[in-house]
């Protein structure tokens, strides 16, 4: 498949593609892939659909998860990981990026960038990620009015409402806001930063019939649960915001340490995709393929 082809592209929006995951069996599994290769590699080991997490774009682009990011920056995201996987894609949108219109706005550029779902998260800006201390939140007639926006905006795109209030104001504060953002349109909700399993169940029981997402990231407030136990919590679908960009910087530290240390790094060799491997992840040869006049590429023999 190479997104060239026309008949290689899905036939279907994004936004059903997703929605059609959501209602089948078991619980939907979306790795967080930070850009187009990390899509690739989740694709080819079988998962459905993918996650862009917004802590993952900004450590990316060195830059903390404080809500500096633009619609524009996150739009370049969304375009290549969609191009590169042809997966449905669930979007961190963070607050909004402002207010009803600015709701709106994010919305339409999102979706015409390619993304399937967009979850809104109730926190004031700055905002802080959702494991951090001391988040202050937007009062919940005013989260539900953007809710309410991004559903008007959205063709096909399923809208996900955040809550972080279950640090600040509790389980039941938490439910009483996730009530009100499924009134005002919301397809899914988000309760973020639980912090065990008990939690989780008295979430779910409390909003039956509701799609849940459940938050596994890593050193963060929720104890690692496997994405069958989520299921059985309740929850539809499970996210590993983060964990794709935090084992890529880690071997980079080390292969940038060994470099600096041996001025080689013939000794992270067996640490690196090989040329081979790279190339049948991006499907060089059949881009290749689309134009007689490339010559076949033959990879040199490894030194």
């Amino acid at each position: 498949m190479t997104y060239l082809t026309g008949a290689d592209l899905p036939d279907q929006a994004a936004g059903l593609r997703f929605r059609r995951l959501l209602q089948g069996d078991g619980i939907l599994q979306l790795p967080g892939a930070h850009n187009g290769q990390a899509a690739l590699q989740a694709r080819d080991a079988g998962f459905d659909a993918l996650y862009l997490s917004g802590a993952a774009m900004t450590a990316s682009m060195g830059l903390p998860d404080l809500g500096i990011i633009t619609i524009d920056e996150v739009a370049f995201f969304i375009r290549q990981i969609v191009r590169a996987s042809g997966l449905p894609l669930l979007v961190d949108g963070d607050t909004g990026y402002g207010e009803t219109l600015n709701v709106m706005n994010m919305v339409r550029a999102f979706e015409d960038a390619g993304a399937a779902a967009v979850h809104i998260e109730d926190q004031v800006l700055p905002k802080k990620c959702g494991h951090l201390n001391d988040k202050k939140l937007v009062p919940p007639q005013e989260m539900a009015l953007k809710i309410q926006a991004a559903s008007r905006a959205a063709r096909h795109m399923v809208v996900v409402a955040r809550t972080d209030a279950a640090a600040t104001e509790g389980l039941e504060g938490a439910v009483a806001r996730a009530r009100l953002y499924r009134e005002a349109g919301a397809d899914a909700i988000f309760p973020e930063a639980m912090t065990d399993e008990a939690m989780f169940r008295a979430f779910a029981q409390r909003l039956p019939d509701v799609p849940l997402l459940a938050n596994m990231t890593e050193f963060g407030r929720t104890p690692f649960f496997t994405a069958s136990q989520f299921q059985a919590m309740g929850y539809r679908m499970v996210i590993w915001p983060v964990s794709s960009l935090r084992v890529a910087n880690r071997a980079q530290a080390e292969l940038y340490a060994a470099l600096r240390q041996d001025g080689s790094t013939q000794r992270m060799l067996p640490r690196m995709q090989t040329r081979e491997e790279l190339y049948r992840t991006l499907r060089y040869h059949e881009y290749e393929a689309l134009d007689g006049s490339i010559v076949r590429t033959v990879l040199p023999h490894a030194v």
